[in-house]
């Protein structure tokens, strides 16, 4: 994926730190909603980013670390279920992005206030220039970026949660409404990480 129109016009406005956003774990029955903030380098592209969606769990983590590396700045932020069940899922989502970009460091752990911001198909709720872009994932370098960052650092939640709740395989699911998943739920019952506002068909 080559650099967009947009990254180049807003680097030729002068915008010295433009954060890219994505999230993953939107429509998960369990499990937190995770958003990633990154500031790319625009120098340097690297080969093979593209939308998570569309790169094998292999690629992702290949890629995954070196984004890592090169990136300038990452900042993540998270949303739990009790908070998605009081307010929602898409302000809790809008609330993960927020603390993504209020998190942003670099490699010395200094905060990196970014002066513009490129976001998936949302809104932040803070005071920065913005755009959203519909399947930014797929158009924005930077927004592939984040969507691979996020979605590796979820995955490894995932295999976290997958331990500390057996026999729901959120390891494998990744708190996605499988019917494993389901069938898991009716039998056992919703554990802690379940978002009980998404499970009233299903109990």
């Amino acid at each position: 994926m080559k650099l967009t129109e947009i990254e180049r016009t807003l680097q030729n406005k002068g915008y010295k730190y433009i954060a890219c956003i994505d999230e993953v774990g939107r429509g998960c029955l369990a499990g937190d909603v995770v958003a990633c903030a990154i500031i790319m380098p625009i120098d340097e592209i690297i080969k093979g980013v593209k939308d998570s969606k569309k790169l094998s769990p292999k690629k992702r983590e290949k890629l995954y670390d070196i984004i890592i590396d090169n990136a300038i700045a990452i900042g993540i932020g998270q949303v739990g279920p009790k908070i998605i069940d009081e307010i929602n899922i898409k302000e809790s989502t809008r609330l993960a992005m927020k603390k993504a970009v209020l998190n942003l460091k670099n490699k010395n752990e200094q905060i990196i206030n970014p002066d513009y911001l490129l976001i998936d198909a949302e809104d932040v709720p803070i005071d920065i220039s913005q755009m959203s872009l519909i399947k930014g994932d797929e158009k924005v370098y930077g927004i592939s970026c984040a969507s691979i960052v996020a979605k590796v650092y979820r995955d490894r939640l995932c295999e976290k949660w997958g331990l500390m709740y057996k026999g729901y395989k959120l390891e494998k699911n990744k708190g996605y409404g499988t019917k494993e998943h389901r069938d898991a739920i009716k039998e056992i019952g919703a554990t802690p990480i379940h978002r009980m506002t998404f499970l009233g068909k299903i109990l």
